[in-house]
């Protein structure tokens, strides 16, 4: 049974998010992610260590920002960008998230290189309200 609410897991997981992916305190970041925490992302090796090492091996301008994040239960989903990633365009996310006992237990994402205005054939963001530059 749930120790969280859906509002405490969107908090827990905005910072987790930022502990990890901006700060880069891998030692904070522990606290947030379960030891036996489970990765169904193609391409993050698995385990918490498997997601820690892909960040230390990305550049330091890696950036996350959240726009959107739902909770339903123990779910928490996080439409975020992933910028600074060395990368021809940023990452726009959508990342599920399954909490157990106040930690990260289980992740799910769906990943989309950032559409240009010219891309962009409804002509709209895909993340907040402008292009990127």
């Amino acid at each position: 049974m749930s120790r969280t609410t859906p509002e405490d897991n969107k908090r827990l997981v905005l910072e987790a998010f930022d502990t990890l992916f901006n700060k880069r305190d891998y030692a904070a970041a522990e606290r947030y992610w379960s030891d036996r925490y489970i990765q169904h992302s193609a391409h993050i090796a698995p385990g918490r260590e498997g997601l820690f090492d892909l960040i230390r091996a990305l550049p330091a301008t890696l950036r996350y920002e959240n726009q959107l994040i739902v909770a339903e239960g123990d779910y928490v989903i996080a439409h975020g960008r992933f910028s600074g990633n060395a990368r021809p365009a940023a990452r726009i996310a959508a990342d599920v998230v399954r909490m157990e006992d106040g930690k990260l237990a289980e992740h799910w994402d769906v990943l989309q290189d950032e559409a240009t205005r010219a891309e962009s054939v409804s002509g709209l963001p895909m993340f907040g309200d402008r292009f990127p530059d």
